[in-house]
């Protein structure tokens, strides 16, 4: 009886949850914007777009593809029709800047041990209920307290802080699209890399026009099941396989994580499916990356991930024979290091966050074997 009701409890839980989604995904592009929305000094044109009959516009940089009448706001919370013109309101409008770790991004094959500056704005385009940031991510620009820095400010900050990277992060950087794309050119102008945390909901063809001048995209990918992204995130599972398969193919170096979240994606025969699609359509080599959940926003009454799930999940990627396989959010355990694909043998140690030992030259292991990322 016990058992019953917990999982009837669950169900309510997430359903309960994803009805707010799907309420607030069918006002989304139809949102009026408050008074205090756009200012001249805030308004930046957006790229991506085409004007429509009666003044409307179509949003083209991610799959919503928002039509938006006069005055209204996208899904995204950050693009605003006005004037029959599309414009970005978080152009410049910094909701937080650290310097981290390159590996709690996570990336694990780029420049082990150094430092990124992290930078995001307000604003998503997904509504996904366990979001670990939803207090800058799922809100619009004038809830949060902003500063104001121009693409040269970021750049020069960046280099002032010792940071080899620029990491856009913590919300969605496609939502700031022009921003990054403006300080991308910038910063690889003066030998920083780029480098893009994303859930990968964004059409082919601006993807294709920024991946020249990013290093290394991250995807956070949700689950391999379709009716996860619709209920969970508010968003559709296939646009991001595509832009995953578009980043691969242009040379830009990719890292997939998976968050694992209780009863809705942990599934073992859904982590191989995952697993196995990475290896068909990615390669063996793609590092694929699963992190724990913990309780957080609208899924708050969930208990975290078993930690042991989070590690069979590994287990089982390796199975179906990916190489570079890690686990995040779980004690120190075999899923932090990079393995020697030949031998076995650790080649970086890391513990959490931290590198502890890099055997890497050059990007060769002791053995001579080549690890693919960026090294130095």
């Amino acid at each position: 009886m016990r058992k019953i009701l917990a999982f009837l409890f669950l169900v309510a839980v997430v359903g309960s949850a994803a009805w707010l989604v799907v309420s607030r995904e069918r006002a989304g592009c139809a949102e009026a914007a408050p008074p205090s929305a756009a200012t001249p000094g805030d308004l930046h044109e957006a790229l991506w777009y085409e004007k429509l009959a009666g003044g409307l516009v179509r949003c083209m940089l991610c799959p919503h593809s928002c039509r938006l009448p006069e005055g209204r706001i996208g899904r995204c919370r950050v693009r605003q029709n006005v004037g029959g013109k599309l414009y970005s309101l978080s152009y410049g409008r910094l909701a937080t800047a650290h310097v981290d770790p390159i590996e709690k991004k996570p990336f694990f094959h780029v420049l082990p041990g150094s430092r990124a500056y992290s930078i995001a704005t307000p604003g998503c385009n997904l509504r996904c209920l366990f979001c670990q940031n939803w207090e800058i991510s799922q809100m619009y620009p004038w809830e949060v307290r902003t500063s104001k820095a121009s693409p040269e400010q970021v750049v020069a900050e960046a280099l002032r802080s010792g940071a080899e990277s620029i990491a856009f992060t913590y919300s969605e950087p496609t939502i700031f699209y022009e921003y990054m794309l403006d300080i991308a050119k910038l910063a690889q102008a003066k030998g920083l890399k780029t480098l893009v945390v994303s859930a990968g909901y964004i059409q082919p063809e601006p993807l294709q026009a920024l991946l020249p001048h990013i290093d290394a995209y991250k995807v956070d990918f949700k689950a391999f099941n379709p009716e996860f992204y619709t209920e969970l995130t508010g968003g559709s599972r296939d646009p991001v396989l595509q832009a995953m398969k578009t980043i691969r193919a242009s040379g830009v170096w990719l890292e997939v994580v998976n968050l694992l979240v209780t009863g809705q994606n942990d599934g073992e025969e859904e982590v191989r499916q995952l697993a196995r699609w990475v290896r068909e359509n990615l390669g063996d080599d793609v590092p694929l990356h699963f992190s724990r959940f913990h309780p957080m926003h609208k899924l708050a009454n969930l208990p975290p991930t078993p930690i042991e799930r989070v590690i069979r999940a590994r287990e089982i990627a390796i199975e179906e024979g990916l190489k570079n396989v890690y686990t995040g959010n779980i004690p120190a355990a075999e899923g932090d290091s990079t393995y020697s694909p030949t031998t076995g043998e650790i080649v970086i140690e890391r513990k959490g966050y931290y590198v502890v030992r890099n055997h890497l030259t050059n990007g060769l292991a002791p053995d001579g074997e080549k690890i693919p990322g960026i090294w130095r």
